[in-house]
This record gives C-alpha cells, sequence and structure tokens, in this order.
C-alpha cells in the first residue's frame, strides 16, 4: 500500500510516544556527588592539631586522654589519604598519622603504659615508612630508646638509640643527630658503661654546638636543646657514680628549661634531688624533691614521674632511714602520692 503524509490512526491499546520534551530523562537519579579530592589544607589543619598535643604534653606530662586524642587525629589522616589529590598528599598525611600515633605512643611512655607505648610504636614506625618521613622515624627510634630504659632492657635502649642515629635527618640536621647521640649515651649508662657514656655526651654536646638554631623543625622536637641535653647528662653522670656532675647539670638544666614545659623541669627538680641524696645530703635532697609537688600543683604526676619519686624514696629509704627529715618527706610522700 501506497504511503501517505496522513496521520496513521493509533491502534487500540497503544499509545503515541509522548513529545520529546516530555520525556524522562535517560536516568532516572542524578549520580553521586564525587567526593572531594584531600590537599594542603587538610594536611596543615591537621599539623596544626598536632602542635596543641604536644603544648598539652609539655605542660601535663602523658596521660589517656592525650593518648585518646593522639590515636583519633591518626585515624582522621589515615581516612583522609585514601582521597588524597596526589601521591605528594598521600605521602604528607602518613607522615601525619605516623606523628599522631607517635604522640600517642609518647603519652603512653610517660603514663608508663608499656605495653600500649611499644604497640603505638611498632604502628607509628610503619607509618613514618609509608610516609617516607625520616624525622618521623627518629622521634619513633627516640621513644623506643626511652621505653627500653624503663623496661629495664639497656641493650634495646642502646640499638634504638643507634638506630636514631642511623636515620637520614640525622645528616642534614645536627640537632636531630645530638638528640639521638644523648639518647644512646643514657642506653650506656644504663649499663654501667661510662667510656661510652662520656663518648656520646661528647657527641652530642659537639653536635648541638653546630646545630642551627633558625631550621624549621616539628614542634614535638622544641624541648631538646642545651637545657634538655643538660638533664640527660644528669641522668648519665648519677648512673656512673658522678653524683656531683649530675647535680651540677641539673642546676644548669633548670636555669634554662623554659618554663612552659613543666613536665620537664618537674623531672629535672627531681633528677637534682636524686644527685643531691646520693651525696648524702638528705635534708636539702627532701626540700628539692617537695618541689615536684609544687611544680605539678593541681595535674596529675604523670607515671614516670611518680615512677621516679619512688626511685627517691626508696633510697632514701636506704641512706637515711631513721632521720626526721626523711620521716618527715615520706609523710608528705605519702599524702601528695595518695592525691595523684
Amino acid at each position: 500500500m501506497a504511503l501517505t503524509g496522513r496521520r496513521i490512526p493509533c491502534v487500540a491499546g497503544t499509545s503515541s510516544p509522548p513529545p520529546p520534551e516530555q520525556r524522562p530523562p535517560s536516568y532516572p537519579w542524578s549520580p553521586p556527588a564525587r567526593p572531594y579530592a584531600v590537599g594542603t589544607s587538610e594536611v596543615i589543619r591537621l599539623r596544626s592539631g598536632l602542635d596543641a598535643l604536644t603544648a598539652l604534653d609539655a605542660a601535663k606530662g602523658g596521660h589517656e586522654v592525650l593518648e585518646r586524642a593522639a590515636l583519633a587525629g591518626a585515624a582522621e589522616a589515615l581516612e583522609l589519604q585514601k582521597r588524597a589529590a596526589s601521591q605528594r598528599i598521600r605521602q604528607r598525611l602518613f607522615s601525619v598519622a605516623a606523628n599522631y600515633t607517635a604522640s600517642a605512643a609518647w603519652s603512653a611512655v610517660d603514663d608508663r603504659q608499656r605495653d600500649r607505648a611499644q604497640a603505638h610504636l611498632n604502628r607509628a614506625l610503619y607509618l613514618a615508612g609509608m610516609g617516607n618521613d625520616p624525622v618521623a622515624e627518629l622521634r619513633v627510634w627516640n621513644s623506643h630508646a626511652m621505653l627500653a630504659v624503663h623496661r629495664g632492657e639497656f641493650s634495646q635502649a642502646m640499638d634504638a638509640g643507634r638506630a636514631a642515629q642511623a636515620t637520614a635527618v640525622t645528616r642534614r640536621d645536627p640537632l636531630f643527630a645530638s638528640l639521638a647521640h644523648a639518647r644512646t649515651a643514657i642506653g650506656h649508662s644504663s649499663v654501667g658503661d661510662r667510656r661510652g657514656a662520656l663518648r656520646s655526651l661528647g657527641c652530642a654536646e659537639e653536635a648541638l654546638a653546630n646545630a642551627s638554631t633558625d631550621e624549621p623543625r616539628p614542634s614535638w622536637v622544641a624541648f631538646y636543646g642545651p637545657a634538655e641535653l643538660m638533664a640527660i647528662t644528669s641522668i648519665v653522670r648519677d648512673d656512673i657514680g658522678d653524683a656531683a656532675g649530675a647535680e651540677a647539670a641539673s642546676h644548669r638544666a633548670l636555669a634554662a628549661i623554659p618554663q612552659q614545659f613543666r613536665r620537664n623541669r618537674a623531672l629535672a627538680t627531681l633528677r637534682l634531688a636524686l644527685a643531691q641524696l646520693h651525696q648524702r645530703d638528705e635534708e636539702q635532697a627532701c626540700a628539692t624533691a617537695e618541689q615536684v609537688f609544687v611544680l605539678m600543683d593541681g595535674d596529675p604526676l604523670p607515671g614516670r614521674m611518680r615512677c621516679y619519686l619512688g626511685d627517691f624514696y626508696r633510697d632514701l629509704t636506704t641512706l637515711a632511714p631513721d632521720s626526721s627529715i626523711s620521716r618527715e618527706w615520706k609523710d608528705r610522700y605519702r599524702s601528695e602520692w595518695s592525691h595523684t
């Protein structure tokens, strides 16, 4: 049949297709918005949170709230790295996560939560490797060395100090090299290696003398400088039997430790008290040790500080068990202990 220009009527049961403007779209829903790419601004924001945790630690010392906050920061950094805008941003977020985890580890070390500290340090070392961050690696080894000393694992403390010395950052920044040598010195002194301890202290002093004060560095290492090296020198000198040298180093440390490092000032004060006690100056030692409670007034004592107070109490009991000043200090010690 020939086709004509006439419209063919619709067959019953069918309908004409709607005009194009009334037809539904090809997809009955809108595609979900693509997640935004994470860039430098998020890295900067997370790093500022690290600075706040460092300031809190300097004032109050390690505690569980700080540890939890640090782990939350690490978790956020790891979640954001999944949407990093580039491989470089991804590495920087791994670095941030490493430093948050290292902050949690250090808080656990200071709080004497050794098993948690060890787990955090192992995780932080992995993340530092993923972030290609030798500064974070040194930070982790530094804390490893301290934890090993607290556990009485002195050979491991020396190994951790040497690992810190081997990180790439020590070759370009003498301040980090100095910190690594100082930590190794404590490992040597802990096993009675006087010669090795003094050699490492000498290396730490030489490296620190060559360190620039203008070099940009992360906030966590702000504690380290001439004052902290003197505080470490006090520990080393006392360990190797030079209590007079330890006392002199503690006085120099306290003259230079900035006021905002309240926890560090309290620890240096306690090391001074121990050095005085080991010279059999019990009255002065007890008066010095009482200043620890004054410095930390209003805040619980971190576990590490409580442990050192226990060392002082033990040594005092051994050296002067029956003196009146010892009995008075023991009463004060017990009273303060029950409130912290």
